[in-house]
């Protein structure tokens, strides 16, 4: 629905509607609220991008880099795509080799895209918002922005589980516009929101994005057709119930539009997610641009890997009310913390836990090493006592993609230790054990020589206690010539390794 269509609807509802002629109040009303629509549409359109995307694998055929090996792939980069000078004499235009070239042209405005969606405008060095659904698995994509100035783009920065990505763009655009982000949280039931996004891609040509308006329906509400256990298993962050239900309607394309409020601030990042799975709903969803999602967008922004926190608890699924934990897993945040079996969580940072969804969405929002409050009592209704625990890493098995990743220095990157109770299943008399986990080693590299493995604990590095991996690559970069490793073995001993860092 287009600006006007809008103000036209208003004021045919106020015409028709059964009662007395409408007072001049109501009409000044009905005007102010008309403006107010406009002003938000005008300050919000100059940050609304076409994100146009294209999955085929036969690009590789016009690049040059591809024929002869000189690259390897890189996840998120894309690059450009450069239609090959035509040879002489010129191709005809209904030369086969012509049209497939201008068919994967997505920088040409009169090719129809085979897959799009919106974005917003993060900054002003080229840094586009858009769902992760929108770009996972493109070999191409190209962003066009009102006025038809755009870019091919890289995948800065994916995280499957928030369903966000940060798109970077391959050449300068002038004068991007920055959408302002707005507190989601302050989102109200009955809030007159405004959402701005291409719908089918209308603006594949200009760049020119499609209007709506109405309320904010409800909230907190789960990803529409995500209810299975085969479905939870894949750890959608939203079916524990964070998005925006709004009135106004979002098509296939709208996935990752902006949501506003009166202000033309970003409350809410739109997805066409119910469209997707087939789901019929009389509006559509928005991730909300809470603190938590601010925080993931955040990390984003910078390129890097978003690390969700790890309580250190398990439940029993069995539980249809309250958050009892039947375990806490021994050298955990939860065990420092004060946290204890049999224990039920009241609340984590202020929000309410009525069962243990509640649990994984609060952690959702909060990333590893930070530190949260949670209260805690023996009963469900019980009177409840704070604690402060701070949080480890906890295991997405979801893709991902970070173009910024600390530097492998001795051919090793690690992870937190935290993973090992999760990903591997591993046991070890201490718990979680106290160092890192190596997550990567470098082929070729010295780490490889030494026979350094995957999954192998970290404890010291010479001879000083690392228990996260900032403090790894710290003593790392410290280290000058050669670096003495001190590794957990499986019976509980330590052994030591020398690693070259030349």
């Amino acid at each position: 629905m287009c600006r006007t269509s809008c103000a036209a609807s208003l004021v045919a509802l106020l015409v028709c509607w059964p009662r007395p002629a409408v007072s001049a109040d109501e009409q000044r009303l009905a005007a102010a609220l008309e403006q107010a629509v406009q002003e938000t549409v005008k300050k919000a359109e100059p940050s609304i991008a076409c994100v146009l995307v294209s999955r085929s694998e036969l690009y590789c055929r016009f690049d040059v880099r591809h024929r002869t090996g000189e690259t390897e792939a890189v996840p998120g980069r894309l690059g450009r795509f450069d239609r090959p000078h035509l040879p002489h004499p010129p191709w005809r235009k209904d030369d086969e080799r012509w049209k497939l070239q201008k068919s994967l042209d997505l920088a040409d405005p009169d090719n129809t895209p085979e897959s799009y969606g919106s974005g917003v405008v993060l900054d002003r060095t080229g840094l586009i918002l858009t769902n992760a659904h929108v770009v996972r698995g493109a070999t191409k994509v190209f962003v066009r922005l009102p006025g038809g100035a755009g870019s091919y783009a890289d995948i800065h920065a994916l995280d499957t589980r928030s369903d966000l990505a940060v798109l970077r763009l391959l050449d300068r655009v002038p004068d991007l516009v920055p959408l302002t982000l707005g507190n989601g949280e302050r989102v109200a039931k009955g809030q007159f929101v405004v959402a701005l996004a291409n719908p089918f891609a209308a603006g594949f040509h200009d760049g020119s994005p499609t209007a709506s308006w109405g309320i904010v329906g409800n909230l907190r509400r789960r990803t529409p057709g995500c209810t299975s256990e085969d479905e939870r298993s894949k750890l959608c962050l939203h079916q524990f119930g964070t998005l925006i239900q709004t009135d106004a309607r979002l098509n296939l394309g709208c996935s990752g539009g902006a949501l506003l409020n009166l202000k033309g601030e970003l409350v809410g990042l739109t997805t066409a997610k119910a469209a997707l799975t087939g789901v019929e709903t009389p509006g559509g969803f928005a991730l909300p641009m809470n603190a938590g999602l601010r925080r993931i967008v955040e990390v984003l922004r910078r390129g890097e890997e978003v690390e969700y926190g790890f309580l250190g608890v398990r439940f029993d699924p069995g539980q249809r009310l309250g958050a009892r934990i039947s375990q806490v897993i021994k050298n955990s945040g939860a065990e420092r913390g004060g946290l204890h079996d049999g224990d039920y969580i009241l609340s984590i940072g202020g929000i309410k836990v009525r069962h243990f969804d509640d649990v994984f969405l609060a952690l959702g929002l909060n990333l590893a090493g930070s530190t949260v409050e949670i209260e805690r009592s023996q009963t469900r209704d019980g009177p409840g006592e704070k604690v402060s625990v701070t949080l480890g890493k906890y295991h997405v098995p979801l893709p991902f993609i970070a173009s910024q990743r600390p530097p492998a220095r001795g051919g090793l990157r690690v992870d937190h230790a935290s993973l090992y109770v999760q990903r591997i299943g591993g046991e070890h008399p201490d718990g979680i054990p106290d160092g890192v986990l190596i997550r990567e080693v470098v082929s070729g590299s010295t780490a490889e020589k030494a026979r350094l493995e995957l999954d192998r604990i970290i404890t010291h590095v010479n001879g000083r206690r690392v228990h996260d991996p900032t403090q790894f690559y710290e003593e790392m970069a410290r280290a000058r010539g050669e670096a003495e490793l001190t590794l957990l073995k499986a019976d509980g001993g330590s052994e030591r390794i020398t690693l070259s860092l030349k």
